[in-house]
């Protein structure tokens, strides 16, 4: 008896039986042509798969790398301000402390800078009014007239103790003006200012490094 073949679908036929279509059957063979055709084609396929994926997964880092950078410039703006800030203020100390020294150590020095400064709106005045602390009063007449011929003043100079002054604070009265100092006050200016200046920066401040952007 004949072997039977398996009925397959990839033959189709016509009305009066004969073969209408039939699909190409699967090569047995191939020549070294054919397979190395066939391996070239096999690899550019897998090479552009794997391009493609590789492309795929660089956009997805790229795009959590800006989420992460949108999340995290926030909070690096915030950390540069409080470091502008820690900085101004241990900046403002520092000059507080060198101020305080040559203070004490030059204590007539902003008087004598007042004197040199204002020569010319005291120059007509017939008289000069010190006010000084009890402290900075002591032998501060005989300086303040040295200090008047220096300038060219030839008027009268007259010193009064104020007991409400800080130790190096003074008062300048020449009639028609006057003009004051007083290193807590002139500090408390200073720092006033900062602290204005760094609210108004905010966030938005320069970058730390020039030209960082950042």
């Amino acid at each position: 008896m004949a072997e039977l073949r398996k009925f397959s679908f990839d033959t189709e036929f016509d009305a009066g039986g004969g073969v209408a279509f039939q699909a190409p059957r699967p090569k047995r063979a191939y020549t070294p042509e054919e397979v190395e055709e066939i391996r070239a084609q096999a690899f550019a396929e897998g090479q552009q798969a794997g391009l493609s994926s590789a492309a795929a997964e660089q956009a997805r880092a790229l795009a959590m790398i800006s989420a992460a950078c949108g999340q995290a410039l926030p909070k690096l703006a915030e950390l540069a301000h409080e470091h502008r800030v820690g900085s101004a203020t241990l900046a403002l100390a520092c000059g507080r402390a060198i101020a305080d020294a040559a203070l004490e150590r030059f204590p007539r020095a902003p008087l004598d800078a007042a004197l040199d400064a204002l020569a010319r709106e005291i120059d007509s005045a017939p008289r000069l009014v010190v006010g000084a602390s009890p402290q900075m009063a002591q032998g501060l007449q005989e300086a303040l007239e040295s200090a008047a011929q220096r300038i060219g003043y030839s008027g009268a100079v007259q010193v009064r103790t104020d007991m409400g002054q800080g130790a190096c604070a003074f008062t300048l009265d020449f009639g028609d003006g006057s003009a004051a100092y007083d290193p807590e006050l002139a500090a408390q200016r200073v720092t006033d200012a900062l602290a204005a200046a760094l609210a108004a920066e905010g966030l938005h401040a320069e970058p730390l490094i020039p030209g960082s952007g950042a």
